[in-house]
């Protein structure tokens, strides 16, 4: 008889267990679904330059990894999280996910970075920003199979411009996102005064272009270029109100090659700038583990904004 109390004993706590991390479970869930659920879109009444567009948004798997990409995008939003009132900083982070506008690396350069600051504190908006239309599922497969998913190719074009017009349609997108945050910084409890824009690969052009390339309302109060992608022109003039910036590449990455020449524009107008090359990483690396030196990249920018101080 007691063996059996034991065993029942036993069975219970084990039961409680379960049930324990299966509640944990279903919070963290619930945490996860309230976050992707607040989504505002940047154009309520249509985004100037695509109205034509007639694409149909889709989501993908990336790789063997499982991580959602997202392409065909024709309606812009921003996708919020809040961290709880008691650790907010009232900094807030626009994050633009890569994808050589063709299509955008919605976790890994997206999801994973705002998971990231919205536990330090800061409030992060994932981007969505058009792209270029790359088809049907079959012909976006294809075109991946042929190896068309570096940064600069825009596939279809998504309009009459081409890829020229994809960039500047993504670089309006990532403005008005700038202005609808700072617009509705009161609700979401952040410093309209400290807004960031920090984008990776193709995103890291709409920052670098928002740094440039602003109106009082548009203009970021810092910026990121993370492995950010396209040639900048030599004669670039880095504006009087240029925010401080903080560019990130590894050394064997061929696209990011712009950065250091950023950088140096940057010092030559006497304006902030940080600016970290890695032995190896290549391009594209994001926030998953690659046991490569860029590894723990998403510390040296918390030190970047802890020195702002933007982070606690």
């Amino acid at each position: 008889m007691p063996n059996q109390r034991k065993a029942r004993y036993a069975g219970a706590i084990s039961s409680g267990i379960a049930a324990a991390a299966v509640l944990i479970g279903l919070l963290l869930t619930a945490r996860f679904a309230e976050a992707q659920t607040t989504v505002v879109m940047l154009w309520p009444n249509g985004a100037p330059g695509s109205e034509k567009w007639t694409q149909k948004e889709a989501e993908y798997a990336m790789g063997n990894s499982g991580a959602k990409g997202v392409r065909n995008v024709v309606k812009p939003s921003i996708t919020a999280y809040l961290p709880p009132a008691g650790t907010a900083t009232g900094t807030s982070v626009i994050v633009a996910p890569g994808g050589a506008f063709r299509f955008l690396s919605w976790d890994a350069e997206g999801t994973m970075v705002a998971d990231w600051l919205q536990q330090h504190g800061v409030a992060a908006f994932v981007l969505k920003y058009r792209v270029a239309d790359t088809g049907t599922d079959e012909e976006f497969a294809q075109s991946q199979a042929r190896g068309r998913g570096a940064a600069g190719n825009a596939g279809r074009g998504g309009g009459p411009g081409g890829q020229s017009q994809i960039r500047e349609l993504a670089a309006a997108d990532g403005l008005q996102a700038v202005k609808v945050v700072r617009e509705q910084a009161a609700e979401w409890h952040i410093d309209p005064n400290r807004i960031g824009l920090m984008g990776f690969s193709a995103g890291g052009y709409v920052a670098v272009k928002a740094a440039l390339e602003h109106t009082a309302g548009t203009r970021p109060n810092f910026v990121a270029s993370i492995y950010g992608c396209c040639v900048i022109p030599a004669d670039i003039k880095v504006p009087d109100d240029a925010p401080p910036i903080f560019f990130l590449h590894a050394y064997n990455d061929p696209v990011s090659a712009s950065s250091p020449a950023l950088f140096l524009a940057w010092k030559a107008a006497d304006k902030t700038a940080e600016l970290h090359t890695f032995a190896a990483g290549g391009h594209g690396f994001g926030m998953p583990k690659h046991s490569l030196p860029t590894d723990g990249w998403i510390e040296r920018f918390g030190d970047w904004l802890r020195y702002q101080k933007l982070m606690k």
